[in-house]
């Protein structure tokens, strides 16, 4: 396959930390320029890895005939204009997560995907990950018999003023940057969509962003997901599959290792102090050049879209509950 030309807008810390590295690994991917309001630390970021070439502008890249694909990992506030310019100047978009700021907004894209002929997608790179992907197959096995709750921890610690996450006007807040992982995946393991939430949210006296959350998903039938997710207290990840016949725990759920093999523990419930709970390694990964290698063959014709872009819009609706039942401090309905 011909790898495709990417661009880059923004010298994000995701880009810089991640993404970049992870892309030096792709013969799928060409990342052929970076766009920054800041041309000088982008040349610096651009030299690191190889970038050919450095704009001081978006638009300027947007405009550079030989960029087939942008990433675009700008505040969550810029996501959509900048998706939308992308797609109009021609270019395939994969675009952070959340994609939107609420599901009306990521409904807009739709209409823009269909008038461009541009892929668009959200950018959940949990969705090719190798280790979520043995959870689904190996819940659909019914290794762990029938799966009817799935529980979720997760946080880290920022409050540094500084920071997009911090930033109300920007699209902070913790739901929108880690509890959107929790709503995505339970969807992902249960293939289907919560009817209703319930959710109880902390907001920062400061920064007015909410930075706490304890949320439950009622998928029907009696099957649950809970999540606590948190940008203010100590940093932990971890997420257990419950079946009537064990149950899976992914020990680093999100941020997996790229340089040693991530383990999954699958109980059958025999014991309560986990001795019971067998290994199983799942061989070096990184979910990140996996994603972008994903996504490349789509755009090349070789495949379908890992996630489609009606799957952004569906969970800015769970989203959206979550906001509007903490809001009225009630049980509602995913619409």
């Amino acid at each position: 396959m011909v790898p495709v030309r990417w661009g880059c807008l923004g010298n994000a810390t995701i880009a810089r930390d991640h993404i970049f590295p992870a892309v030096m690994k792709s013969d799928l991917v060409d990342m052929r320029a970076l766009a920054s309001r800041d041309p000088e630390r982008a040349k610096s970021t651009a030299g690191r890895f190889g970038i050919a070439a450095v704009y001081g502008s978006y638009d300027e890249l947007l405009a550079d005939p030989r960029i087939e694909a942008v990433y675009i990992p700008l505040p969550n506030s810029l996501h959509v204009p900048w998706t939308i310019k992308a797609a109009e100047a021609g270019k395939h978009v994969l675009c952070e997560k959340p994609i939107a700021l609420d599901a009306r907004e990521a409904e807009t894209l739709l209409a823009v995907r269909d008038r461009t002929g541009c892929l668009i997608q959200e950018a959940f790179m949990v969705h090719s990950s190798p280790q979520w992907l043995r959870a689904r197959e190996l819940v659909k096995s019914g290794a762990i018999g029938e799966v009817n709750a799935i529980s979720w921890q997760l946080s880290f610690f920022d409050r540094d003023a500084g920071h997009a996450n911090n930033q109300a006007d920007l699209g902070g807040g913790a739901l929108y940057d880690i509890g959107c992982y929790p709503i995505t995946t339970s969807r992902f393991i249960f293939a289907a969509e919560p009817r209703r939430v319930v959710a109880l949210i902390d907001r920062d006296p400061d920064f007015k962003v909410d930075r706490l959350e304890s949320v439950l998903l009622d998928f029907g039938g009696g099957r649950q997901a809970s999540f606590v997710c948190s940008m203010q207290l100590a940093d932990h990840q971890r997420v257990t599959l419950l079946g009537t016949a064990g149950r899976i725990t992914l020990q680093v759920p999100c941020n997996a290792s790229a340089d040693a093999p991530n383990r999954l523990l699958i109980d059958d419930g025999s014991a309560l102090d986990d001795v019971s709970s067998r290994v199983e390694a799942i061989p070096v990964f990184d979910q990140y050049t996996i994603e972008f290698d994903e996504f490349s063959k789509a755009v090349r014709g070789e495949r379908q879209q890992v996630t489609p872009l009606e799957d952004a819009v569906a969970n800015m609706r769970v989203i959206d509950a979550v906001f509007r039942s903490a809001a009225e401090d009630r049980w509602v309905d995913v619409v």
